[in-house]
This record gives C-alpha cells, structure tokens and sequence, in this order.
C-alpha cells in the first residue's frame, strides 16, 4: 500500500546546455557533485526520507547512463515490497527528430496509465536538477490542511534576482493569487522551486485537456497552473526554508560544491538523521603525502595529495602530484593533476589529466573555467 497516498515524480530529462561539455554525453540530473554524488541524489533521497516509496523518474536527453544508474532502487531504499523507483523515458515523438516531450505537463501526460497503476490520492512533481533537502511529508501535510487543489513549493530570493524566476504573489494566509513567469517588475520574492502537490483527480482531468489543445505549451508554469488560477482552484504557496540551489551553469555548480567548505552550511551532507544515498563506490582511503599542505579542503575517498589543496572539493580518486597547487576548484572524480601544475578558480570534469607544469585558471577571472579535456604539459 503507498505510504500517504502520493506518488513521486521526478522530471529529469533536463538537456543543461548551460554545464556545456558536463551534459554532452550525461543527462545534467547524472552529473556529479559534493564529492560523490549526483544531482539527482537528492530528490530521490528527499523522497526516501520522506516516506514516498514509489517514484517515477522521467528522463529523455542522454538518459543511457542515467537511466541504468536509478533502476538501482536499493541504492535509496525504495526496492522494497510494493515501493521502487521506474525509469520511464518519452513514448511519443513531439518532432519528427527527436523523442522528446513536449513540457513538462506533457511529460506526466504521457505517463498517465503508469500513474493510475498506483491510484494515487495526490501526485509530487519534482525537478530532478536542484540540490536541497527536503522533508516533502511536511509540504504533504500543508497541502491537506489548507485544502489545497495544488501546493507550490517557494523560496525567498533576493528581489534582485527575483525577475529569473518563476514568482508566486499571495494574499495572507498563504493562497496564491497571481502566477508570473519571470517578471521585468516582480511584486514579491517568492520563487517556484518546481515542487507541486496535486490532488491526482483534478489534475489527470486538466492534462487531458491540455494535450487536446493545440494553442498549448503542455506546461505547468505556462499552462495548468495559470489554468487553475482562472478557474478559481485553491492554490497554496508552501514557504520553504533551508538551503536549494539551482545547479544550471558552471558558476553555479561550483559555488554549490564550494558550499561544502562553510561550516555552517545547511546542506550538511553529514547529517544523519536525513541521508543523502548515493552508489557506493569501493575505494581506498585517501592518502595524504609527508610534503603535502592542505587548506580548507573537501576530500573524498581514494584521493591522494603530494602537493598543495587550498579551499578546494576534491571527488573521489582524484591525484595532486608533487608540487602541484590546487586552489579555488572543484576537481570531479578521477582528475589528475600532475607535477608542478597550478589549477585555479576551475571546475576540472572527470578523469581530465593535468600535465606537469600547466597552469589552468586564473584568480582573477570573472567565471569559473571548465576544463573537460586533458591539458598538455612539460613531456
């Protein structure tokens, strides 16, 4: 029997142009981060955590590698009787080239019958590309208090930014009584994090009526929810409070594994009571050399350090030979940096070589500098 209820589903077929040579042959939801994760970690390991055992995890773009990566259910305990996690890629073609879905209304459009498998009361849309945690029972428990027909999950930003994001105006007790896509003046600092509660019935009704409507963009920000706000739904902000990071570009993928190094981070991917699972990958203990000078670092299992690591996250297995200097940077899994190398204010993709004496990035650079593939040294 589902625990509350409530089906999960995750929205991972994000093509995240914007990492570049990260997603060319992953889908973003499958790029690492924190060491030894990957982004979608997280909202798998929110719905463990939160008690949702059945989850549906929608992938399109580069899924190859994505898709053999979640059918592991065990990894987050959902394998269990009657709970897992089903990898579900587009049925339809949207265009005559690719086999996509056309939004992401369309994208629980095209899943229907595997949702009604389930008899769902209420239905959990997530964005499989954020990294946050989250208790959703809690936002589950608002949605049936307020007697909402729909519960959107927001986070206060910065008004400065707000025109980037997807903004809810409320009235006071919490009802939303205006939806605006990124807007040049926006009236509040409330941000869509792309979490929705639905009651299961009102919205199945409204997806097929949208898949019949040729003027539609068959998306949730664009189309169902300024729907239900025309036909008078009670719709509910739930206010969210605790770290969320949009992880969409390089920039931001690196201040996110840099977060790691604050103490009082609220990620606290160390926190027992609410485990981030992930694959358990079988390495060594990291090694730390008699001449090696460590500074603010974030190392994982299987490292080994010979030269300098300042304010740096270091993924699993990476190597910093003698006299190498890693500042600034976040190094993924496999990288290698060679001797004498220097490698600042970068973002080095995995299993990249460094060449001995290279210097790679620069502390006065406005962006972080992505290296993707192997940079020649001294031979």
């Amino acid at each position: 029997m589902m625990q509350n209820n409530v089906l999960a589903m995750i929205l991972a077929g994000g093509r995240g142009t914007r990492l570049h040579e990260l997603t060319k042959k992953v889908a973003k939801p499958a790029v690492f981060y924190g060491g030894k994760y990957r982004i979608i970690d997280f909202p798998l390991s929110n719905c463990a955590n939160s008690g949702i055992d059945v989850v549906g995890v929608l992938t399109q773009y580069e899924s190859i590698q994505l898709n053999s990566y979640v059918a592991a259910g065990r990894r987050w305990g959902l394998d269990a009787k009657d709970s897992g996690v089903y990898v579900l890629p587009p049925r339809e073609k949207a265009d005559a080239n690719l086999d996509v879905y056309r939004g992401t209304a369309d994208a629980i459009s095209q899943n229907i019958d595997f949702i009604d498998t389930f008899s769902p009361e209420y239905i959990l849309i997530l964005s499989g590309d954020h990294i946050y945690k989250m208790d959703y029972s809690r936002m589950l428990a608002y949605h049936k208090e307020a007697g909402a027909d729909a519960t959107i999950a927001v986070i206060e930003v910065p008004i400065k930014e707000a025109s980037r994001f997807g903004i809810m105006n409320t009235d006071e007790s919490g009802r939303i009584v205006e939806f605006e896509e990124k807007p040049a003046e926006p009236k509040s600092n409330l941000a869509s994090m792309g979490i929705y509660i639905f009651d299961w019935k009102l919205l199945r009704k409204m997806l097929l009526a949208d898949m019949k409507d040729p003027d539609s963009h068959h998306d949730f920000g664009k189309d169902i929810i300024p729907q239900m706000l025309a036909d008078g739904r009670n719709l509910f902000a739930y206010k969210f409070k605790g770290y969320w990071k949009d992880v969409g570009t390089i920039d931001s993928l690196w201040e996110a594994n840099m977060d790691l190094l604050d103490h009082n981070n609220e990620l606290d991917l160390n926190d027992p009571t609410w485990k981030i699972y992930t694959e358990d990958v079988t390495a060594l203990p990291h090694y730390v050399g008699p001449d090696a000078q460590i500074r603010r670092a974030f190392i994982n299992q299987g490292c080994v350090i010979e030269g300098t690591v300042e304010n740096s996250v270091l993924f699993t297995g990476a190597k910093i030979g003698a006299g190498a200097k890693v500042i600034d940077s976040v190094l993924m899994p496999g990288v290698e940096v060679e001797e004498g190398a220097v490698v600042t204010r970068a973002l080095v993709a995995d299993g990249v070589k460094i060449g001995k004496q290279s210097v790679v990035g620069s502390a006065d650079s406005e962006h972080i500098e992505l290296v993707a593939k192997r940079v020649k040294g001294v031979e």
